[in-house]
This record gives structure tokens, C-alpha cells and sequence, in this order.
């Protein structure tokens, strides 16, 4: 038995020091709800995680462009509707103004409405969406996932003849209704195309859209298997850590006594 060199003192010190920091360890955890608090702890899952992080930010930025542009769409066809409304209403102007038992002077009456719904074809074909013109032949691509993968929307294009010629037309008189009447029903044909090209990009965006959400959380899931504490199973290794800090700090002061018990073999 010796008295300078306390080992049980030193042994009993070292298990407590790791019982400590494994217990500060498992309060960091709780507190965070991270199994992750330091690199050290898992430098191989941290770097998994960080990918993963990454790839849940970049989806959701694609989920943002997808849904921006599904908007965009629902814009246009919005107006196309209101459109639709015009033009049935013009052909109807057209078709009454070649009534024979009607003047001219009864003609211009129907021509004024006619006018007006025209120039609100007009009007419509140069609105535009954030800036970003709802209604022309540029091509509008969407980046839809992670990968920078891009798809292109199909145009819708008001400038063309199929409905200038509508919007210029008039019926003032029997032969220019008869004209109106062929030019609005060319731009009836024209938009019903156009409305199922806004309808299949709406439809093809709306799938991206799942899928991406989809993919989101199946990404979230993989990374929270990694980098999340598992609440239960942590409470349980800090119960178990605290009651070996407990018994090791008691430990630690019986062996500090022992030392003592030599002073009975010098008789003191």
C-alpha cells in the first residue's frame, strides 16, 4: 500500500471524466434534437448529411420555380377564358349583323360592341406576369429539379393573324359581318388550341410538382435518419450516464480515503 501514487483514485478520476463527457454529450443531443453536434461524432454521416441538406434546399427551390410557373399558367389561361367569352360574343355580333331586315345605322350599334371587345382582345394580348410577358413566341423554361434538368412550356402567341384579324375586324356592314364572322371564328379555333397547350403545361407541371414533393421527403427522411437523436433511445443512454457519474464521483471519494487506512498500520 502506498500513499504518493493514489492509483485507484487516478482510475476511478478517468471513468468518471468519460462518464461526464459522455453525459454532456447525450445533454447536447437532447437539447439539439441533433445526433450530430460535432463533426466528431459521426464525420462520415455529418458529410452524408450536408449532402442531403443540400439537395432538400435545392428541391425546394425547384418546388418554388414549378409552382411559379404553374401560377404563371393559371394566369394565362384565366384571360384565355375571359377571351373565350369575347369571341363567342362577337361571333354572335357578327352573325346578327348580317340580319337583312336591319340598316347600317342598326349595324353600328352592333359594330361598337364588336369594336370594344376587340380592342380588349387587344388590350389582353400585352399583359404580362411578373414582367414576363403571358402572351408571345418566347419559349419559357422552367428548371424543374435538383439537377438543373429544364423543360420548355408550350407559347401562346396573340400576335398572330388568327386573332389580329378578329380584333381589326368590323361589322358596319352585311359583307364586312360575313368577313368578321369567318376571322372570329378562325380565332375561336386558334384559342381553343391555345387553352389545351396552357391546359397540358398546367397538367405536366402539376405532376413535376408531386414528384418533387415526393422526392423532398424521401430526402428529409434519409437525412433524418442520420443526423436526428432518437429521443427514447437517447433519454435512455442519459439516465445510464448519469447514474455512472453519480456512482463514479462516489467512488472517486472512497478512493481518496483509502490513503488513510494507512495510518493504522504506523499506529497513528
Amino acid at each position: 500500500m502506498v500513499i504518493n501514487t493514489n492509483i485507484a483514485a487516478e482510475t476511478s478520476a478517468t471513468m468518471l471524466e468519460n462518464s461526464s463527457a459522455k453525459l454532456a454529450t447525450s445533454l447536447e443531443r437532447l437539447s439539439s434534437g441533433s445526433r450530430i453536434v460535432t463533426a466528431a461524432d459521426d464525420p462520415a454521416g455529418l458529410a452524408v448529411s450536408m449532402q442531403f441538406t443540400a439537395q432538400s434546399g435545392e428541391i425546394t427551390a425547384a418546388e418554388g420555380n414549378v409552382t411559379n410557373a404553374t401560377s404563371y399558367t393559371q394566369t394565362q389561361d384565366g384571360y384565355l377564358q375571359q377571351i373565350s367569352n369575347a369571341l363567342n360574343r362577337m361571333s354572335e355580333l357578327a352573325v346578327s349583323a348580317q340580319d337583312a331586315t336591319i340598316s347600317n345605322s342598326d349595324r353600328s350599334m352592333y359594330n361598337g360592341e364588336f369594336q370594344q371587345l376587340g380592342s380588349y382582345i387587344a388590350n389582353v394580348a400585352g399583359k404580362d406576369f411578373n414582367g414576363v410577358s403571358l402572351f408571345d413566341s418566347t419559349a419559357k423554361t422552367v428548371t424543374i429539379d435538383n439537377n438543373a434538368s429544364t423543360w420548355t412550356m408550350g407559347t401562346v402567341d396573340m400576335t398572330t393573324a388568327a386573332y389580329t384579324n378578329a380584333e381589326n375586324a368590323a361589322v358596319s356592314s352585311m359583307a364586312s359581318a360575313s368577313a368578321a364572322l369567318g376571322d372570329v371564328n378562325t380565332a375561336i379555333s386558334q384559342l381553343a388550341t391555345d387553352r389545351a397547350t396552357v391546359g397540358a403545361n398546367e397538367s405536366r407541371l402539376n405532376y413535376t410538382s408531386s414528384q418533387l414533393a415526393t422526392e423532398k421527403t424521401n430526402v428529409d427522411a434519409a437525412n433524418s435518419a442520420i443526423s436526428d437523436v432518437d429521443v427514447a433511445q437517447e433519454s435512455t443512454n442519459y439516465a445510464r450516464m448519469n447514474i455512472l457519474v453519480q456512482s463514479g464521483t462516489a467512488m472517486l471519494a472512497q478512493a481518496n480515503v483509502l490513503p488513510q487506512s494507512v495510518l493504522k498500520l504506523i499506529g497513528v
